[in-house]
């Protein structure tokens, strides 16, 4: 049996299906209930991590480990998960961090997801790291006002970054749970090409076949938004990656091929099986 957390987000959700799809028995942890049919071999608990009492009897017996941290990893302690994995002999463990870990060392907005890494380096667990850039999956934002109003806002129009379809991201994950060689791993997930949010809009129109409206906001008023779902360190760190990337955060990564034997899905194949949420 393989432990998924946070198993209704856009990574969680594509790794259940990719694991049961390989035969695999999955528990899938979430803090809420799925909104859609769970595949066979799959089986739900609403949990929150932040009580390890609680994860405890659900990893006992686990193949491995897909490990989210949630928020801010506000309520979860690096330690207590720690020696939670190394009582239940927990084979394997994947860690979703991210890329700024590396390319922002110093940034507040990423210290959880560090100290996350630190604890899981020098624990007894053989662990991989998933590093991956800015989702794809993010555009879900703006399917309200491309139904409503054929409108798309955001920051930053013109700034291209490599934005990875999370169903790489589980498709790496799941490769590092099932298959040997991936202990000790770190491996930096992003798509086959920078693309603006200018240009991801208009890849929605093309799909759409209709022409959309590109609304350029300011960095406060994409502020003010974001705040609205996550904490203040969390936006300000997203923003400073989306308006002012390091060259580190512009470079495509081959991890995903090297992993996958593949490329990496583009930006429009996540649209064409989207499609129907900016209908």
């Amino acid at each position: 049996m393989f432990v998924v957390t946070g198993a209704t987000g856009n990574v969680g959700r594509e790794l259940v299906r990719t694991l049961a799809a390989e035969g695999e028995e999955v528990l899938a942890v979430a803090r809420k209930a799925p909104t859609e049919p769970l595949p066979r071999r799959v089986r739900h608990v609403q949990a929150d991590l932040s009580d390890p009492a609680l994860l405890e009897p659900l990893v006992r017996d686990a193949k491995g480990f897909f490990l989210l941290v949630p928020g801010g990893g506000e309520g979860l302690a690096p330690e207590a998960l720690r020696r939670l994995l190394e009582a239940a002999r927990v084979p394997r463990v994947v860690l979703l961090s991210s890329q700024g870990v590396a390319t922002r060392p110093a940034a507040p907005s990423h210290a959880h997801l560090r100290a996350f890494e630190s604890v899981l380096r020098d624990s007894a667990v053989r662990w991989t790291f998933l590093r991956p850039g800015g989702f794809a999956s993010n555009a879900l934002a703006w399917a309200a006002t491309v139904r409503a109003e054929r409108s798309v806002a955001a920051p930053f129009a013109d700034v291209a970054l490599p934005v990875v379809d999370p169903a790489d991201i589980a498709a790496v994950a799941a490769s590092a749970l099932r298959e040997d060689g991936h202990a000790s791993k770190v491996y930096e997930l992003t798509g086959p090409a920078a693309i603006s949010p200018r240009q991801q809009a208009a890849v929605i129109a093309q799909a759409l076949g209709t022409p959309l409206r590109f609304v350029e906001w300011s960095r406060e008023e994409a502020r003010a938004m974001m705040l609205r779902f996550m904490p203040e360190p969390v936006a300000d760190g997203t923003l400073d990656i989306l308006g002012t990337p390091t060259e580190a955060e512009r470079r495509i990564s081959p991890d995903v091929e090297r992993v996958l034997g593949r490329p990496a899905r583009p930006f429009s194949a996540w649209v064409e099986r989207n499609l129907a949420a900016f209908r």
